[in-house]
């Protein structure tokens, strides 16, 4: 297979029927051996993390296509910690979209003095960051999006329509579960201008509470992988 791109997590192959095949690797950001998913780093491997991952995002793909959300998921072999997905370009040159159900993290740290962390928002918050570790992934808006012909308005609708559609889908998983969402992120990509949720659904994407306290990643895993 030829080799497309190789991330710090995941490794790109193109496939011979067109699709894609991402390896899920060991390897996790951090610093200085401690993981911590805002990194942007490699720091540590973690063995197994990379099929585990892989597993957490079979579940929530698999409950995605049950609610008839399109993502680019297409099948996945857990013994080689591999997945097929359909091909698909992404926003610019790489573009996250956060969704938050409460105020927390770098919120507080903007808003901060206009809202209490650990207040809830109402709805649901959605707002999308360039992937730049240089810049520091700084935030961009609809207007700019569309201004610098990375999309069209209409693909900005959709991604926001789906951001809430699919994190209230994986709020609920959670919740089954015991657990509370606070936020999460995605990636968003086109295949033939259709706008699809493309790369994985995985723990250390998201931030979620306990009774009260914040679950850390790779635990979150094994309650999820635990209770699906």
């Amino acid at each position: 297979m030829e080799k497309i791109y190789s991330g710090k997590t995941k490794d790109v192959f193109k496939l011979d029927n067109g699709n894609v095949q991402l390896l899920f690797k060991d390897d996790c950001t951090g610093k200085d051996g401690v993981f911590d998913p805002g990194e942007n780093q490699v720091g540590l491997k973690i063995e197994g993390i990379g099929r585990s991952n892989l597993e957490t995002s079979i579940h929530f793909f698999e409950i995605l296509k049950k609610e008839g959300i399109k993502t680019h998921y297409v099948k996945a072999n857990v013994k080689d910690a591999t997945m097929e997905v359909l091909p698909a370009k992404v926003f610019g040159h790489g573009l996250e979209v956060v969704c938050r159900l409460v105020a927390t993290g770098s919120f507080i740290r903007r808003y901060g003095e206009y809202i209490k962390n650990g207040t809830p928002l109402k709805g649901g918050y959605v707002e999308c960051t360039f992937k730049n570790d240089a810049l520091g992934d700084p935030l961009v808006t609809k207007d700019a999006l569309v201004a610098l012909n990375i999309m069209s308005p209409e693909m900005y609708d959709s991604i926001k329509e789906q951001t809430l559609k699919i994190t209230n889908v994986v709020a609920k998983e959670l919740k089954r579960m015991g657990l509370d969402l606070w936020d999460i992120k995605f990636e968003f990509g086109y295949n033939n201008n259709e706008v699809i949720l493309i790369d994985e659904i995985a723990s250390g994407n998201m931030r979620v509470y306990k009774d009260g306290k914040i679950v850390d990643p790779v635990e979150l895993t094994k309650i999820i992988l635990a209770n699906r």
